[in-house]
């Protein structure tokens, strides 16, 4: 009707209407067209945003929905002395008690103005890391408690106080130009924020990014205080803001470690990073009693974490401080405080982490959160300057009103304006043809869900690994059947199921024979052939066989690598022209792996990238033009220390990108996790976060599996590295 009224408007055959009525018309016609460029620019696509798109998988992040909380440091710990002092949404941890308020030389007042704060006095201030946003970041909280004693500072208190929260990191800082990168310990020194961020490239493979920086938060100019060519983690101020102490390697370098780090002490000016003296050899986490005390922790000759003491003299003395029979960790410690430390525990009797006050006049602990929360881990104590309370970061769960929604897709930022970055809730993910489907492991388990997180289901309930769809058959998803990091003898089968079969647990083929630990299934782009790798011919090698009928097939099975060394995590490039694989073949059985790819024939035979001589570069997976590989790779090292994390296996692992003939390496992930199995979306997605629609299991992750075991006495021994 309206287009009609539009139309007819200017047809001088029709009636004349009324100068009211062509008004009334002509705002209609208005009205409509504007409508309808608004719904053509809304659906065109975004010629600024990104053309492409990659997801991975990060090992147990989705469930963490870490919060920072505190208890007092005296009398008995009971359910209504804990306070939730971060916001209840984001990922928060790492925190800290700044010495004095540092609201008055914050550059932007309007946050704290607009909050009617009024005596900053008397408000509890925590700096601290934040993963919100799809970034890392540093905040200052702010909560203050309006006519509320101090000693009354209890759960009941928090929810009707003021709370402010500032990020100390903005627009003036090194984030200025853009850069991605992971923050770690921070801690406030006069006017100054001392912390480890990656934000600069090391410029060698397997050499970390991690370096501390000093940023002076009224300008937001920054220095680095690490020496370039050196790795610097878990900065500690000393009290008179003089020194600072850090866990390094040195000159030397990451050694490939996955448990305790080979770190020794160092210990700097604050100001400028000069008079870098190594005082301690083997240790890690520093704190600051005095300007001449340090606490650290180490792995002992027997096995044992425990903390030591570093009195600072002419000559360093080191003694240990916490006795075997538990693992002691993460120590924390408060200006001129001599009578107790703080430190994360893992006992015997108990498979989760807590916090403990250790009396360093009686040598005895004191529980300090398994009373209330047996059954949660918690991670790296702080304590408040004036020794009055504990801090330390847990998982909220669906208490203490936690807000945070559960997500299928979380979009992270890029450092690749082209590239929408997603870290995906599941293992070995991959897209269907459209892109309008997901499959992805649970272990145990394949599972199928739609892109936008509705029509999540089951689709095998065995142990698999590794998923790949057909690009040809509709909803044909193969996979492989049977255990993970397994010898080349054990059974394991590539199988292909029909997740369209309109039953709840859709039937699947088995392709394969003998159970010789056949894996990473890839299809070619035809549909005709699956590319894997096989451990039957007593080393892991690729092979093609018939993507339909399997080996048993009339097309049978050829070999495409042989050698005594290992092929896998193979994936067909979208032109049919490359197969890319990740080998140990220049080092076999050394442990290090390097990208190769080769044609479907068996000639062309290249290598793409390595992480140094012994590095790891996994997983690869092409771009939907064939011209760039996403892995997963130790290519930049670790970034904080593994032991003040929950588990990851491979707590090095981060997603590069890379052009096919080997040029143009970039780092997109910047944490301290593991993050893997990444895979390339055949349409660009929008880079916003995808929630699940029902919420799934929090706080469901694991401690570091090493803390486990009670040790073997006068051995040390790190983990072996998983073999793929």
């Amino acid at each position: 009707m309206i287009i009609y009224l539009c139309l007819s408007s200017g047809n001088h055959s029709q009636e004349n209407p009324s100068p009211r009525e062509m008004n009334r018309i002509t705002i209609l016609c208005f009205c409509f067209f504007l409508s309808l460029i608004i719904i053509f620019v809304s659906a065109a696509p975004d010629l600024d945003g990104p053309t492409t798109s990659i997801i991975f998988t990060t090992l147990g992040r989705a469930d963490y929905a870490f919060d920072v909380f505190s208890l007092p440091a005296h009398g008995p710990s009971t359910v209504v002395d804990e306070l939730r002092i971060t916001d209840g949404q984001s990922v928060n941890f790492n925190g800290h008690f700044p010495a004095s308020p540092i609201i008055s030389i914050l550059p932007d007042q309007t946050l704290i103005e607009s909050s009617g704060l009024k005596r900053p006095d008397e408000s509890m201030q925590t700096v601290y890391v934040t993963e919100r946003n799809g970034s890392s970041s540093i905040y200052l909280d702010i909560i203050y408690y309006d006519e509320i004693p101090s000693n009354s500072r209890k759960r009941s208190a928090l929810e009707t106080a003021v709370r402010v929260e500032v990020p100390l990191l903005g627009t003036n800082s090194e984030h200025s130009n853009g850069r991605i990168s992971m923050k770690d310990r921070p801690s406030i020194v006069g006017e100054d924020l001392v912390y480890v961020s990656t934000h600069e490239d090391s410029g060698a493979p397997r050499k970390s990014w991690a370096a501390v920086y000093l940023t002076h938060l009224p300008t937001g100019s920054t220095r680095r205080l690490t020496p370039y060519g050196v790795a610097d983690y878990s900065p500690a101020v000393s009290p008179s803001g003089v020194w600072t102490a850090v866990a390094s390697y040195g000159e030397e370098g990451w050694g490939g470690e996955v448990e305790e780090l080979s770190t020794d002490i160092y210990v700097f000016r604050t100001r400028d990073g000069s008079e870098r003296t190594k005082v301690v050899e083997h240790g890690g986490w520093p704190c600051w009693v005095d300007d001449s005390t340090l606490f650290f922790h180490r792995r002992g000759g027997d096995g044992w974490w425990s903390i030591y003491r570093a009195i600072l003299t002419e000559s360093v003395v080191i003694e240990r401080v916490t006795p075997p029979g538990l693992h002691a960790f993460t120590p924390a410690t408060s200006p001129g405080n001599k009578n107790f430390i703080a430190v994360a525990t893992r006992r015997p009797d108990s498979d989760f982490r807590h916090i403990e006050l250790f009396d360093l006049l009686s040598n005895e602990f004191r529980a300090l959160t398994r009373p209330i929360s047996p059954q949660t881990h918690h991670f790296n104590p702080f304590i408040s300057p004036d020794s009055t309370r504990i801090g330390y970061h847990r998982c909220r769960g669906d208490s203490n009103g936690g807000k945070s929604p559960q997500l299928l897709l979380e979009n992270l930022k890029s450092p690749l304006p082209e590239i929408s970055l997603f870290r995906f809730d599941g293992s070995f993910p991959s897209f269907s043809p459209t892109g309008d489907r997901i499959a992805y492991i649970k272990f145990p388990g394949v599972y199928v869900v739609n892109r936008d997180g509705s029509g999540q289901r089951e689709v095998f309930s065995g142990m698999a690994f590794s998923t790949a769809w057909d690009r040809k058959r509709r909803g044909v998803v193969y996979t492989n059947a049977g255990p993970t990091f397994a010898t080349e003898s054990t059974e394991v089968d590539i199988i292909s199921i029909n997740v369209d079969d309109d039953v709840d647990q859709p039937s699947y083929k088995k392709l394969t024979t003998g159970g010789k630990n056949n894996a990473f299934p890839s299809p070619s782009p035809d549909g005709k052939w699956i590319v894997f790798r096989s451990g039957r011919s007593g080393h892991k090698n690729l092979y093609i066989m018939d993507a339909v009928e399997g080996e048993r097939g009339g097309n049978g099975i050829h070999r495409l690598t042989e050698g005594p060394w290992t092929d896998t995590m193979c994936n067909w490039s979208p032109d049919g022209d490359w197969i890319a694989f990740a080998s140990d073949r220049e080092n076999p059985g050394g442990g290090g792996f390097k990208l190769f790819v080769i044609h479907p024939n068996g000639t062309g035979l290249r290598k793409v990238v390595q992480s140094g001589s012994a590095g790891r570069t996994n997983h690869p997976w092409f771009s939907p033009d064939g011209k760039r590989i996403a892995f997963t790779s130790d290519y930049a090292a670790v970034s904080a220390e593994p032991i003040s994390n929950s588990h990851h296996y491979q707590p090095y692992g981060e997603i590069f990108v890379v052009n096919l003939d080997g040029s143009g390496i970039h780092r997109l992930t910047h944490n301290s996790y593991e993050d893997g199995t990444p895979a390339w979306a055949p349409n660009p997605i929008r880079p916003v976060d995808v929630k699940l629609p029902k919420g799934g299991p929090r706080c469901s992750f694991e401690d570091c599996h090493w803390l486990n075991n009670s040790p073997n006495h006068g051995v040390d021994q790190q983990q072996s590295e998983p073999q793929c």
